[in-house]
């Protein structure tokens, strides 16, 4: 007998990214409460950085070698 596999709630740090890049979508994300983002790649820095202020564990950007 098969179980079904019961879907997990998004984490903080998900949904901080998520409500982030929406932002980004619609063209409301602001750098440094001036400058419009336009980059996909500072985007998504903005949302790593805010989930990160707001305490949510999410790993350091691993280092290239």
């Amino acid at each position: 007998m098969a179980t079904k596999a019961s879907k997990k709630s998004a984490s903080p740090g998900q949904r901080k990214v998520k409500k982030v890049m929406e932002e980004y979508k619609e063209g409301s994300l602001k750098s440094g409460g001036r400058a419009k983002v336009k980059s996909r790649k500072q985007a998504i820095a903005i949302a790593l950085s805010e989930a990160r202020r707001s305490g949510a564990k999410i790993p350091k950007k691993k280092a290239k070698s």
